[in-house]
């Protein structure tokens, strides 16, 4: 019996919007919901751009969006799709001829609002790109980049603004009997993004991409993301994430992770339960937690670690999670594998202990995993 059965208010009843594919990567239906980030290096320095990629792709990136804003740009794309181990979005807003040089060049899935980028001939000469390429569409609504006529008839950017535009670029390309899309309705405004994502929830069953654009720095984005992401995907309203972030795009990627972790929605790598600390810690908790976070980058397997400074709370903590550790007194802290405790260790032996128990317990899982899938088949 899984904890969702136990436990009944643990679940989150997602939306259910159709399925399509950007690459080879399943967005909306049942698929997991995927994280995404954006490069922010000159798109001609193909080099830098897919070193930047591979990184992303290493930190758990399923999709990795590239500014195309001119052709040169769509011209390196060529070498950059052909390098990348993930699917490439490219980034094109309203110039059309780099949406069908794009389409050419090999990228899954194009961004784009295809009532920005002319008359309908464009719109067709896009779509049949896109169409003969194999490649999705986004939509982009954003809250700073609203049509004229919608600023003049709403005043403002709103949730209904937004929205009436996100429906407007759907229809055209619905008229074009063109389905592979998805779409998102992004604003700076936790309030206002919130909004218009749960209308436009209700308003298609096309797969959602999540993000609050323009979020900020490390910390304030990231806390302005949890709050609008959290309770977006709380909702169940959401099937493939960007966080925003004014910082190397593989925090973005790191923070998506933890988002949605956090609300079990998917699960990537060691979750570390730690505590503050305060002045019954038997070791330093803080320190600790920040070398096993970098030690630990490595492990993609999903586990949880407790790190507890405490006998107050850590025998419980470690009790729920596959490795523990919980500080004791006289320089000793007590070891829980499984929820067990097993032995005590030594302070200073403690990082490098915890390490080889994690990565023993990550080798065991995915033994595991791959003879299930031999028996499976």
């Amino acid at each position: 019996m899984s904890l969702n059965q136990i436990r009944p208010w643990r679940n989150i009843y997602r939306r259910k919007s159709r399925q399509i594919r950007v690459g080879n990567v399943p967005i909306g239906g049942d698929a997991p919901i995927s994280v995404q980030t954006m490069t922010n290096t000159l798109t001609t320095d193909v080099a830098e751009t897919i070193k930047q990629i591979q990184s992303v792709a290493d930190a758990g990136a399923d999709i990795v969006r590239v500014s195309v804003p001119d052709q040169a740009s769509s011209k390196a794309l060529k070498e950059i799709v052909a390098e990348s181990p993930v699917p490439i979005v490219a980034d094109i807003h309203f110039h059309y001829k780099r949406g069908i040089e794009s389409a050419e060049a090999g990228a899954a899935c194009l961004r784009i609002n295809p009532g920005n980028i002319g008359d309908e001939t464009r719109v067709r000469d896009v779509i049949k790109a896109a169409r003969d390429n194999g490649c999705a569409m986004r939509i982009g609504v954003n809250a700073g980049s609203l049509e004229k006529h919608l600023l003049e008839k709403y005043a403002e950017p709103c949730p209904e603004a937004m929205v009436e535009s996100g429906l407007d670029h759907i229809k055209i390309l619905q008229d074009n009997d063109f389905f592979d899309f998805k779409i998102s309705c992004k604003a700076s405004d936790v309030f206002l993004a919130a909004a218009a994502y749960q209308s436009l929830a209700d308003a298609t069953d096309a797969p959602i991409h999540l993000g609050i654009t323009e979020a900020g720095g490390l910390v304030s984005g990231t806390i302005k993301s949890a709050i609008g992401l959290g309770n977006l995907l709380w909702m169940g309203i959401g099937d493939t994430i960007r966080v925003s972030l004014s910082a190397d795009p593989v925090e973005e990627v790191k923070v998506g992770y933890e988002i949605l972790k956090s609300l079990g929605l998917r699960h990537r790598g060691v979750n570390i339960i730690s505590c503050p600390s305060c002045a019954r810690q038997g070791f330093d908790v803080i320190k600790t937690v920040a070398i096993l976070e970098q030690r630990l980058e490595h492990i993609k397997t999903p586990m949880s670690l407790s790190i507890i400074g405490c006998v107050v709370n850590g025998p419980g903590e470690a009790l729920m999670t596959d490795v523990g550790w919980t500080g004791g007194g006289a320089g000793f802290g007590m070891v829980y594998l499984g929820g067990k405790q097993t032995h005590k260790m030594s302070n200073d032996e403690m990082i490098d202990h915890i390490v080889d128990q994690v990565e023993t317990k990550a080798a065991k899982i995915e033994a595991q995993d791959r003879a299930d899938v031999c028996a499976a088949e």
